[in-house]
């Protein structure tokens, strides 16, 4: 189903968007692994359905040397053993912060994470989580189109 966007955020909220994008490149200094964020970035997005925030962090992944069955495991990181403690303790806190009107966030996440991260990194890693919730929600508001086009990936 192809639906039309209804909305260009960066056209008609330019000084929010460059906010928006100035954390992102903030976030970039904070000493988080760029892979890693980019696992968290995905695997909020694939819970939240986004498929412009999917496609996006799926190339940016790969383009920082993350493997293929990794972006194909992601999704049962859970069940798989491609993912170390630290990337564990990430993707459970991205899920519980992605779920937060579930999960409230509970103590036994927040251990699992402060055993793998120093508390700057927590704060960090949260604000990563933060930012592409509302980056997923922004995208599928506006409901923005990945690039691909279906014809040209059928082919």
């Amino acid at each position: 189903m192809t639906q039309s966007p209804r909305f260009a955020p960066f056209k008609l909220a330019p000084d929010v968007t460059k906010a928006m994008l100035a954390v992102e490149a903030a976030l970039g200094e904070t000493g988080i692994e760029r892979g890693l964020g980019e696992l968290v970035r995905l695997r909020a997005s694939q819970i939240n359905g986004c498929a412009a925030c999917i496609f996006m962090h799926v190339q940016d992944a790969r383009s920082h040397g993350e493997a293929e069955l990794r972006l194909q495991m992601l999704n049962a990181w859970r069940e798989s053993s491609l993912f170390t403690d630290r990337e564990r303790a990430a993707l459970a806190w991205a899920e519980s912060l992605t779920r937060i009107t579930k999960t409230h966030a509970p103590d036994a996440d927040y251990d699992v994470v402060k055993a793998q991260f120093s508390e700057a990194e927590i704060a960090a890693l949260t604000i990563i989580i933060s930012q592409i919730n509302a980056w997923n929600r922004l995208q599928i508001a506006a409901r923005a189109a990945h690039p691909a086009q279906p014809a040209a990936v059928a082919a």
